[in-house]
């Protein structure tokens, strides 16, 4: 049941603008991350700690692992995640009603293709009611903006820029670059490879298997490859960070063929792989700046689209 007080207040105020990093690994919002995982249930499942109930469907969410797919309007999964990250970031202002404006983005070069499809999919409905870990939400669409993956992550930091430099946002799905000389992103120079750090993890899981016939779980893989360690037996631990050395040596060749070059250019590094050429990659760290923010580029479509919007007058 939505309070009265909250729905007076959604009406009266300006839009919330909700930033939404829709990643092939997690969803990221401003202040929260969680799975990029749905599951659908035809019928109120027993365990509720992440169930998101719209339109009569039960939805289980943060479990499991999305596929891959260069196309995230293929199914109505990002619809359903973008919703969950709403009711977290309205529980985080104690709301549970809103007029939002969405703030998200796509790799470099999928925008201008994508850009229009996205936005359409995420404002399908002009309004929405859900129930989120047992509270329920009233969402009012005011608008959406779709920008450049990564680029948002230091758009609060161009004033650093100076000379040449090559951005590298690695998530889960894909590695994002961009050159960015002299404050300005260079906007005939942005690549974008299916090189991300589930790429890594599938190695991992195939050198465990051929070396030793065992399966290890995703979650201790995860933990190597964010803090370097885990609790496992040492021929284990050795074979994984043998094989994410080599994925991170990948990823400086890769940055090699799109002619970045450390003594003409620093390299700034961010998304969740930062973590990986930060434990297990060989580079001068006064060359090479890794931002550890996972939320980094949600922060920063919030605020390119504060500023956006400021510009049109719609943000006082």
């Amino acid at each position: 049941m939505i309070n009265e007080v909250s729905r007076d207040l959604f009406n009266k105020d300006k839009p919330v603008i909700i930033g939404v990093d829709h990643g092939f690994g997690n969803i990221k919002t401003a202040h929260t991350c969680f799975k990029t995982g749905v599951t659908v249930h035809s019928k109120e499942p027993t365990f509720k700690g992440g169930l998101l109930v719209c339109d009569g469907k039960y939805y289980t969410i943060g479990e499991g692992h999305k596929e891959f797919i260069a196309d995230k309007m293929a199914d109505r999964d990002y619809y359903i995640l973008t919703l969950a990250a709403i009711g977290r970031e309205l529980h985080i202002r104690s709301m549970d009603a809103a007029r939002v404006h969405l703030a998200v983005g796509l790799p470099l070069t999928w925008v201008g293709e994508q850009k229009d499809r996205f936005k359409a999919y995420l404002l399908q409905n002009d309004s929405v009611d859900f129930t989120f870990r047992g509270v329920g939400y009233h969402v009012d669409f005011a608008g959406a903006d779709v920008f450049p993956q990564g680029f948002a992550a230091v758009a609060d930091k161009l004033g650093r820029f100076t000379g040449t430099n090559m951005l590298c946002d690695i998530g889960n799905g894909t590695m994002n670059i961009m050159y960015i000389n002299e404050r300005r992103p260079v906007s005939d120079r942005c690549y974008t490879e299916k090189f991300g750090t589930h790429q890594c993890t599938l190695a991992v899981r195939e050198s465990v298997m051929r070396q030793f016939g065992k399966t290890v779980e995703d979650a201790v893989i995860e933990r190597v490859l964010r803090y370097g360690t885990a609790d496992i037996g040492g021929r284990y631990l050795a074979a994984i960070r043998e094989t994410a050395t080599d994925y991170v040596g990948q990823i400086f060749r890769r940055l090699r063929e799109h002619e970045y070059d450390p003594e003409l250019m620093k390299l700034y590094i961010v998304g969740g792989g930062g973590c990986l050429v930060r434990n297990f990659g060989t580079y001068d760290r006064d060359r090479v700046i890794i931002n550890d923010d996972i939320c980094a580029t949600a922060k920063g479509y919030e605020l390119l689209a504060e500023r956006k919007l400021r510009r049109k007058g719609s943000v006082v």
